[in-house]
């Protein structure tokens, strides 16, 4: 199965970078350096420590429907936005990931967890249901905190929100 995918355009967040902290959080965003990896999501690569970041709220699925979602993001300075054809990035190889199909009415119709080496596989998994218009793909690395008092735990996701759409074959990282 051929599928595109394609990085957030750098030029609707290039302005961020030019503004002040104050700037930066009157708009809901927040200026920071790199402690370790943190995924760009115009260059679907992976900041090294010391890069500057802006991290800011982004809506990557906006649908009338109940998933509608938006969610932070981390974007780098400089970064030129990934596009390829039938070539997965290697941020998405190196994470477990969960595939979300939607169909056209921004519902969902599919969704499973793999690990980013298999990817292609669940691509075509999720595009098997004739319903299936796009898929998202989010980071799905779970993470279990325990917290002391209460002795219970709680499970995180960090997520990652990548669109593929069979009309024409596009993945699209949000």
């Amino acid at each position: 199965m051929n599928f595109r995918i394609r990085g957030l355009e750098a030029r609707q967040f290039d302005h961020l970078f030019a503004l002040s902290d104050a700037e930066l959080a009157e708009r809901g965003a927040v200026r920071r350096i790199a402690d370790g990896p943190r995924p760009c999501r115009i260059s679907l690569s992976d900041a090294k420590p010391g890069d500057e970041l802006i991290l800011v709220n982004y809506e990557h699925h906006a649908v009338s429907s109940p998933y509608r979602m938006r969610f932070a993001i981390y974007i780098r300075r400089g970064e030129e936005t990934f596009d390829a054809i039938g070539e997965v990035p290697e941020q998405l190889r190196k994470r477990t990931l969960a595939v979300r199909g939607f169909d056209v009415s921004g519902m969902m119709t599919g969704w499973e967890i793999v690990e980013g080496t298999s990817v292609e596989a669940a691509i075509e998994r999720q595009f098997a249901n004739v319903e299936a218009e796009y898929l998202h793909i989010h980071f799905a690395r779970a993470r279990v905190l325990r917290r002391a008092r209460r002795q219970d735990w709680i499970s995180r996701q960090r997520p990652l929100w990548v669109s593929f759409s069979t009309k024409p074959p596009v993945l699209r990282a949000v």
